[in-house]
């Protein structure tokens, strides 16, 4: 995927850290009245870190991502945070934390073995008495089918991006959905060019994460989002104790 390596440098042009306030003030409310006295937090997939940007004033966080590229560009927005670079699906640290969060990168896992393999590691990274959020971006439920939107930013470098995001579903019965990113760059010196970006991304019925959840040790609910800027389900996972 071109938007988490080559363009990498770019993402925060694509979506900005500023914009996560209130997304990541909603994750913090799920993880505090879940378990409390959290204060470890490992994310799974933190990508550029911007939901870490908000979490880390609450939470001292160890943030993963299988890329290497995205992880160079949160540690430069985090660099209080730990970094360390894993794969959801397999990644053992051999600790444990009190929270774990898992946010829309869950949505590159498109069977449901790779989800049960990354729900296991979030569960192992669980204390007991901890909580493991997850949120992807829908599930087969909250799902609407075709749908485009539009953004980007301008930098103080003087570079500018501008996206069209096209999002379908060419099998509705099957656990995939896809999405193609059109993407104009411009930089100061240098002409305009544009980048297509094809996405295929997991999609899976509640009752599924319910099950899998369970599976792994995890007593799970759902939070349905109601918050304009944070609409996404949300899985609230608790490790007994």
């Amino acid at each position: 995927m071109r938007l988490y390596e080559e363009l990498a440098t770019w993402f925060h042009l694509l979506t900005r850290p500023e914009d996560y306030v209130e997304e990541a003030g909603r994750y913090r409310r799920l993880i505090l009245a879940a378990c409390p006295d959290a204060r470890t937090l490992l994310e799974l997939g933190a990508g550029g870190g911007n939901n870490a940007s908000h979490l880390k004033g609450h939470f001292a966080c160890t943030l993963s991502d299988v890329s290497p590229q995205m992880l160079t560009v949160s540690r430069r927005l985090n660099p209080e945070c730990e970094h360390v670079l894993g794969d959801m699906r397999t990644m053992r640290l051999g600790r444990t934390f009190d929270a774990v969060f898992v946010h829309d990168a869950i949505v590159y896992l498109t069977t449901a073995g790779e989800l049960s393999d990354a729900i296991k590691t979030a569960s192992v990274h669980t204390r007991p008495g901890g909580v493991a959020l997850f949120v992807p971006d829908y599930t087969r439920e909250t799902f609407s089918g075709d749908g485009i939107d539009t953004g980007g930013h301008d930098g103080g470098d003087g570079r500018s991006l501008r996206y069209l995001e096209w999002t379908h579903d060419p099998d509705p019965h099957d656990t995939t959905y896809e999405v193609d990113y059109a993407v104009l760059l411009r930089e100061p010196g240098r002409p305009s060019r544009a980048v297509h970006d094809h996405h295929v991304e997991g999609l899976f019925p509640e009752h599924m994460w319910l099950t899998l959840l369970e599976q792994a040790g995890f007593r799970a609910t759902v939070d349905h989002g109601q918050e304009p800027s944070s609409p996404q389900p949300a899985f609230v996972a608790v490790r007994p104790t």
